[in-house]
């Protein structure tokens, strides 16, 4: 496999593959980075913040698009992030004006699987926290309650959890973990 170098967009967030999420553009550093991707200079990666750490950030990324953008009222930017592919980081260095940039190794995506028996409830549970967050769901054009790998995968970018706690179910190599885990959540909290 082939590395790349990818501009990072460090954030107390994770983006997974077929995510969506909306980030506003506040800092003259995320400004640049922008630039740059748009330019075609660097491809653009979502990374989750590491403190105390020779990164900036954990290892394990996601390549992502900008699939929108819009003026915000305040006249800041806002633009509409989409995971594409897991990535992990071999190194990265901070230019001048900033940015964070990463040398990258492509990881397998988790396959998509059909979700079934004990599990339907996960994703039922997830249809429902998007009725009552309903800017989240608009940011999709389709949702597949039906994959357990996308019902896993948005449940580890909303759940409140540590980053370090979710980058050891994103590193999994399937959704198994991830299921297992929302599953004794929901178990747990609402007596499924």
């Amino acid at each position: 496999m082939q590395t790349r170098e990818m501009a990072l967009l460090i954030q107390d967030a994770v983006l997974l593959p077929n995510g969506r999420l909306e980030f506003r553009v506040a800092f003259p550093a995320e400004l640049a980075l922008v630039a740059s991707v748009l330019k075609g200079e660097y491809g653009l990666a979502m990374a989750a913040q590491k403190a105390k750490s020779e990164l900036p950030c954990y290892r394990s990324i996601t390549e992502c698009e900008i699939i929108d953008f819009h003026q915000l009222e305040d006249k800041s930017l806002s633009i509409v992030l989409e995971g594409k592919q897991r990535l992990r980081v071999l190194s990265a260095a901070k230019q001048r004006n900033g940015v964070w940039i990463a040398r990258t190794l492509p990881c397998q995506n988790w396959r998509h699987e059909p979700i079934a028996g004990k599990f339907e409830i996960i994703s039922a549970a997830l249809e429902q926290f998007y009725e009552v967050n309903p800017d989240l769901l608009g940011l999709y054009s389709q949702i597949h309650l039906e994959d357990a790998t996308w019902v896993s995968q948005r449940w580890l970018e909303v759940l409140p959890m540590y980053s370090r706690d979710k980058l050891r179910l994103v590193e999994q190599p399937n959704c198994h973990k991830t299921m297992d885990f929302v599953l004794q959540l929901l178990k747990s909290h609402v007596g499924v």
